[in-house]
């Protein structure tokens, strides 16, 4: 059911570090509220040679690069050869993956970023799951909360799912790229491989391979590759 969501249609789960908090599981969502312990576990058996203890369930790669004014809170994970640029935030709950770049006043909050995901300017990704090499154009946010609190819902081909959570950003597949400027609204799912134009409001499920131009105008890549 809802095959289009799926994780394994949505992600290489060989592309992250954290491939086995996905086991058993169905859809992404479902392992938001399983971030911190995780990572925990995870940062304990990480190699001593290949991962600096930087503070309390705080692990950075020896090739990674932090600079000096970024924030991270723990539980954190920071990849090999990511970038982690001046005054990010980390909040906690975060695992960034290799090559990732988390960008100048960045802030992250409960989140999984795949291998060589960029979220390089003034981004807000919080209560999310970014795929391989998924980008966020400046100032690009998701929103991870309703303005009513209630419980997310996702709006998928006419039908509300519900996921139980309070807070839920966005579900970015691999190659993800989402234009400047975009919000991307509580239980919103985006398909691999898909294109957001700039200044977008996204709702709900965007199918993959396609290009969201604005509410109600989604076209098939295959169709209209170009994004001008």
């Amino acid at each position: 059911m809802y095959n289009d969501m799926q994780i394994s249609n949505m992600y290489d789960t060989t592309q992250t570090i954290a491939k086995e908090i996905f086991n058993g599981v169905t859809y992404p969502w479902e392992v938001l509220s399983k971030i911190g312990e995780f990572i925990i576990s995870l940062g304990n058996q990480l190699s001593e040679e290949e991962y600096d203890k930087a503070g309390e369930n705080i692990w950075i790669a020896k090739t990674a690069k932090v600079a000096p004014t970024a924030n991270i809170n723990g539980p954190a994970i920071i990849g090999k050869d990511a970038e982690i640029r001046h005054c990010a935030f980390i909040r906690g709950n975060a695992i960034i993956g290799e090559g990732a770049v988390v960008g100048n006043s960045t802030e992250l909050k409960n989140v999984i970023l795949f291998n060589k995901v960029q979220v390089p300017h003034y981004n807000y990704v919080g209560d999310s799951i970014l795929g391989y090499k998924a980008h966020m154009g400046a100032g690009a946010i998701t929103s991870n909360v309703k303005s009513d609190k209630t419980l997310v819902t996702i709006n998928y081909k006419g039908e509300k799912i519900k996921t139980g959570l309070k807070k839920m950003g966005a579900m970015l597949g691999d190659n993800v790229e989402v234009g400047c400027n975009s919000v991307l609204n509580p239980g919103t799912v985006v398909g691999k491989c898909a294109h957001v134009y700039p200044l977008s409001m996204v709702r709900g499920y965007v199918p993959e391979k396609s290009i969201y131009k604005k509410q109600g105008e989604i076209v098939s890549i295959n169709e209209n590759f170009l994004l001008g």
